[in-house]
Order: structure tokens, then C-alpha cells, then sequence
């Protein structure tokens, strides 16, 4: 049995061994994936969107002269 030895007291070594047991993963879950966007960057999806001839936008009259 070993003895009880406070965590102040415990070698580094030993320390991170304890804290390494404890720490708990993430599971199925990616924290990667998990992230919302950030609000200030650049988005390149939003800037390629271009109006479509089915919307009855077309640049034809601009062109025409």
C-alpha cells in the first residue's frame, strides 16, 4: 500500500503523472470542429455568392451600349 504523499510535496515527475490521470479528453467530440466562425474574418463562401441570371438580375442592359 502506498502512502499518502500531499500533492504540494509530490515530485514534478509524479505531479504530472497524477494531473495526466485526472484530466478528462474530449471524447467523440473534435473542440476543433466545435469552434463558432470568427465574426471579423474574412469569408471567402459570402464573397463568391454572385446574382444569379434567375433572379432577373442581369448585367446584359449595362453592356448593350
Amino acid at each position: 500500500m502506498e502512502k499518502f504523499v500531499p500533492y504540494g510535496k509530490l515530485s514534478k515527475k509524479k505531479r504530472r503523472e497524477q494531473d495526466s490521470a485526472q484530466r478528462l479528453g474530449w471524447g467523440p467530440l473534435c473542440p476543433a470542429t466545435r469552434k463558432p466562425p470568427h465574426p471579423k474574418a474574412y469569408q471567402r463562401n459570402k464573397a463568391r455568392q454572385w446574382p444569379d441570371a434567375a433572379d432577373g438580375l442581369s448585367l446584359a442592359p449595362l453592356c448593350a451600349s
